[in-house]
């Protein structure tokens, strides 16, 4: 591969990193209300995929959103814009952290509800397989998803008709305050695949080259026509379920023994021992993504008070069909 692409991919997960923190700086500061989800630590999973798909290919995520919808490709200034509540936003501001739909780049958006947007994803590959169009869809969702019966109607659903879909389970070993391992039955998520005559495979989410690749199998097996595809990508995340949670539930060891997992930092070190980067263009580029995203904070910010009225809202929740 050549450097571009790992470029693009530090740059991906740098740009999701620094989201996050800025949001929860913006949240602390009381300039967003509601709640959100970070993902911090699960950049890899994000960039990865996103990296792995075309342009065309569209994904529907979670309602820990933002890393996904930053690597396919979204303006950051509008995904802080929704968060405002202003209509600059990718929502016009009726959606908020979690619900961050951007048509403009394949990405349908998430739902509040755990695993909602599953058979949305189904939908979305059922159109692809009806019209003859060789693009995919990628269902994202968390280990506590896995367990809901519309995740399985649909994987069933998804195997008998061969449609271009791709499970893609991030699993960051929490549904929110519940460890995954008292809550799921087997080992390893991606067995249940399995059960449904796909393909599963379970890959280190914390190492964005292994997400890549075995997202790139992926994508290149379903476009075969060959049926669907299960990802299980074991990651973490280093902050608490919502803006809320104090993590109480963990210890300070499995923290520290997670933080040395890093994926940011060991995506780094990967990059100069090979000899692809120096630390001063590392440098350069955390610095370059982090000024980015806080200019594009900023000016969300000086718009966050262009809310729409309340007539153009309902004309919105109201509207007809597009043609």
């Amino acid at each position: 591969m050549e450097k571009a692409f790992y470029l693009d991919a530090l740059r991906l997960m740098l740009n999701s990193r620094n989201f996050e923190e800025k949001t929860e700086e913006l949240f602390k500061a009381g300039l967003i209300h509601g709640t959100t989800h970070l993902a911090n630590g699960q950049e890899a999973c994000q960039a990865g995929l996103c990296l792995a798909l075309s342009d065309k290919d569209w994904i529907v995520p979670t309602h820990r959103c933002h890393g996904f919808t930053v690597c396919k490709g979204s303006d950051p200034t509008a995904m802080f814009s929704e968060m405002f509540g202003s209509s600059h936003g990718l929502a016009k501001g009726l959606g908020g952290s979690m619900h961050m739909p951007d048509k403009e780049v394949c990405n349908l958006g998430s739902s509040a509800v755990v695993g909602s947007g599953v058979p949305l994803a189904a939908g979305i590959a059922f159109y692809f397989k009806r019209n003859k169009i060789n693009n995919i869809s990628v269902a994202i969702f968390g280990d506590g998803a896995t367990s809901r019966g519309s995740v399985h109607e649909t994987m069933n659903l998804a195997s008998i008709w061969k449609l271009p879909v791709l499970f893609f389970c991030e699993n960051n070993l929490y549904g929110m305050s519940a460890s995954s391992s008292d809550m799921i039955s087997i080992k390893k998520i991606s067995d249940r695949a399995a059960s449904y005559s796909m393909p599963g495979v379970t890959v280190d989410g914390n190492n964005v080259l292994e997400v890549y690749e075995a997202c790139k199998k992926a994508v290149q097996y379903i476009k075969e026509g060959k049926g669907p595809y299960f990802i299980e990508a074991l990651t973490y995340r280093t902050k608490g379920h919502s803006k809320s949670d104090r993590r109480l539930y963990r210890s300070a060891e499995e923290e520290a023994f997670w933080e040395k997992k890093d994926p940011i930092k060991n995506f780094e070190n990967y990059l100069l021992e090979e000899g692809l980067f120096t630390e001063e263009e590392i440098e350069e580029e955390e610095e370059r993504s982090k000024t980015g995203i806080n200019l594009m904070a900023e000016k969300a910010l000086s718009m966050a008070s262009d809310c729409l009225t309340e007539e153009e809202t309902m004309a919105l929740v109201y509207a007809g069909e597009e043609k």
